[in-house]
């Protein structure tokens, strides 16, 4: 951990000095070795260069899942309980169809290149690796329940716990569904 901290200082201090003067040396933080920066030149790729560091106050920006081919099931959510005993399921798949099922009537859309976009830039947002598997009021036994699958988790919730991430898929999924 340290050894990443001081390479991404290193390679913060690097991107400092290279705004100074032209022609001037800097260090090759990967080997460690001064080069001579030229603007004739052009300069040789570090691969093991350090990717500029995030701030801590600033979180990654999703991007859109990648997608290996139209029959690729990015993500489904189940949603059942409440009152009316509600069972309804959501599928979005890799060509841009979303498949709803809801009580054995099913339906096919197709979604515009924006929604699809954005329903997998949603799937991607980083902050979706610190959502907990499982989340549930116990003491509410009205609370619709939902399961979703995607990237290889299954996450079970009723939404009672204010994950914002998780909020936004579940109300995008959920507007695919039938009223």
């Amino acid at each position: 951990m340290a050894v990443v901290m001081v390479a991404g200082l290193l390679g913060l201090l690097g991107c400092a000095s290279e705004q100074g003067a032209a022609g001037a040396e800097r260090t090759d933080v990967a080997a460690g070795t001064p080069t001579a920066a030229s603007p004739s030149a052009p300069a040789s790729p570090t691969p093991a260069s350090p990717t500029p560091a995030t701030p801590p106050s600033e979180s990654p920006r999703p991007s859109p899942v990648p997608v290996t081919g139209p029959d690729q099931l990015l993500v489904t959510m189940e949603v059942t309980g409440g009152f009316a005993g509600v069972q309804k399921e959501v599928a979005l798949r890799g060509d841009g169809t979303v498949h709803t099922s809801d009580k054995g009537e099913r339906a096919v859309r197709r979604t515009s290149a924006a929604q699809f976009t954005e329903l997998r830039t949603l799937l991607g947002d980083p902050a979706l690796d610190d959502v907990s598997d499982f989340t549930k009021n116990m003491q509410a036994a009205d609370l619709f329940q939902y399961t979703l699958r995607f990237g290889g988790r299954t996450i079970r919730t009723d939404l009672s716990a204010e994950e914002p991430a998780l909020d936004r898929l579940v109300h995008a999924l959920s507007a695919w569904l039938p009223k």
